[in-house]
């Protein structure tokens, strides 16, 4: 194929582990793509689904590629993957050569593309544009650099540039643990020895999206950020702090709004305390409050831990939990713990029993005990990627446990986590729900907020906790102007209600609280609200 040819890249985002693709996050995986056809000679035309939905033209090209699909399935705000019934309906406007990649690639509509490119997209892509055969492989160390930062530039064309797009940055591809096949649910281990980004390499990319204009970042990509930079061959392996630290104190440098990062081996933790202080240490100054490290635990069953290879053991994991809160529970300038766990818990793997449960609730139990934080817990079923698996998923029993961490653990845990009165910074409003605002702060798993009343979309605003739910809050603007707020949001307000909001009404405007105070005539609901508001 010849040079300065035209390429379509369709962004349907995609949600996988490794790679968060769906707004506010553009994933590295399509910018990779971009690199590469540029690397190649060719111009790029970069379109999300978004895009198209809002009823952009889809233009002819030499080349069509489409990058879609969540491997994990997800719940979503303001956007979603493309679905198959989208992808039907643009097929037939794509022209050109035509490749497809993601999960999408399993669907049936993939079947008629000319290319279905499972490993690497970019790799595949960029073979073809140079009159080599289009093959599966993986890009080396050298593509993969030069190509995230000539495909930065896509990110000046995505619907939430400049604010609040994230834009996830990959470090290295590949376990540590590939010598003995890894965990039995993971596809990580099978791509080999861990390939390594050098942290000049990653802080170029950074570097060029900053410059771009992007003013949020998450390290992900890697199956443990605590062993990045590691050439040890144990399982774990020994971190190396050096490398971490020369990573993240370059980031810092660089004047990103948000810093997050992604997974951690709980047994790396527990295994060289020392080595990971440091880098946690590192993380939690040099990141942004409300960073989570999502912990791979899976069961807490030493049967299904055994039988599936699983990294961690229960010890490894409350060993790891404890020192990620002695070193990042103190809150930071968001309102947020500067560094928390995550837990992800996986249902049906091998050896598997109605005992499990049983036994992942103990420990779930055993954190609240101890006065433990964590951010969030994520509860799925095991996807059939690798292999099949033995054990057949009681729904029932399931559907219980699920219900039994949302009412017992997580409402426990967002009370200590955010108790009322937390300030949390720079909420950005994504969402109306009725009369209901819906935002989040901007970073990896990140609060779902309510406001009880409507407020502008596109905006950042500092939010007071005055309730939670099982996974959500609600909250009410700080220094909210009782003045001029309208009747039906004077009544979302905590304890004050429509009676009470219409007495407000007729006795605005207020000059002092000594009023206001006289108006609500309950001291509880007065004093929960007088320090979170303003007479203006």
């Amino acid at each position: 194929m010849s040079r300065n040819i035209n390429v379509l890249l369709i962004d349907g985002y995609i949600d996988d582990p490794a790679a968060l693709g769906v707004p506010p996050y553009i994933s590295p995986i399509v910018r990779a793509i971009a690199g590469a056809a540029m690397d190649a000679g060719a111009k790029v035309t970069y379109l999300t689904i978004d895009s198209i939905r809002n009823g952009a033209e889809i233009p002819d090209a030499d080349v069509s590629v489409v990058m879609s699909g969540n491997t994990v399935p997800g719940k979503y705000i303001r956007s979603m993957p493309m679905s198959v019934k989208e992808l039907e309906r643009i097929f037939p406007k794509l022209s050109g050569w035509r490749l497809i990649g993601g999960s999408a690639a399993d669907t049936r509509v993939a079947e008629s593309f000319d290319f279905v490119i499972r490993k690497d997209l970019a790799a595949s892509l960029y073979d073809g544009m140079n009159g080599l055969e289009v093959k599966e492989r993986f890009r080396t160390i050298e593509e993969w650099n030069r190509w995230m930062v000539l495909g930065a530039e896509i990110v000046t064309q995505h619907p939430d540039f400049p604010y609040p797009l994230v834009a996830e940055i990959e470090t290295f591809r590949g376990c540590h643990r590939y010598r003995t096949g890894g965990c039995s649910y993971c596809i990580e281990p099978l791509k080999g020895k861990p390939l390594m980004r050098a942290p000049e390499d990653v802080l170029a990319e950074a570097s060029k999206l900053r410059e771009l204009g992007v003013r949020n970042i998450r390290i992900g990509g890697q199956t443990c950020i605590i062993s990045y930079g590691s050439e040890d061959t144990n399982d774990p392996p020994r971190p190396n702090p050096e490398a971490v630290l020369a990573l993240f104190n370059g980031l810092k440098d660089m004047g990103f709004e948000t810093i997050h990062v992604d997974n951690a081996n709980p047994a790396a933790i527990a295994t060289y305390p020392e080595e990971s202080g440091k880098i946690l240490e590192c993380i939690a100054e040099c990141c942004t409050a409300g960073n989570v490290l999502a912990l791979g635990m899976e069961s807490a069953d030493i049967n299904v831990i055994t039988s599936n290879n699983l990294n961690s053991t229960p010890d490894q994991v409350l060993t790891a939990i404890r020192t990620i809160n002695e070193i990042g529970a103190e809150r930071g300038e968001n309102g947020m713990p500067k560094l928390l766990p995550g837990l992800n818990m996986i249902a049906g793997l091998d050896g598997e029993s109605s005992g499990t449960y049983s036994l992942n609730m103990d420990f779930l139990r055993n954190l609240l005990d101890e006065g433990l934080l964590i951010r969030r817990i994520n509860i799925r079923q095991v996807l059939p990627i690798r292999k099949e698996f033995n054990v057949k998923v009681n729904p029932n029993r399931f559907k219980k446990f699920k219900e039994d961490v949302r009412n017992e653990i997580d409402h426990e845990m967002l009370k200590r986590l955010v108790p009322k009165g937390t300030v949390l910074k720079d909420v950005f409003m994504e969402i109306h729900d009725g009369n209901t605002t819906f935002g989040r702060q901007i970073g990896s798993y990140p609060l779902l907020i309510g406001i009880p009343y409507k407020l502008e979309l596109g905006r950042s605003y500092d939010i007071v906790v005055t309730d939670w739910g099982m996974r959500s809050i609600t909250g009410i603007e700080d220094k909210v102007d009782i003045n001029h707020l309208s009747m039906t949001s004077l009544s979302g307000l905590p304890g004050i209600g429509k009676k009470r909001a219409s007495k407000i009404v007729m006795a605005r405007p207020f000059t002092d609280l000594t009023q206001l105070e006289k108006v609500i005539d309950d001291p509880h609901v007065f004093n929960d609200l007088k320090d979170h508001i303003t007479l203006k």
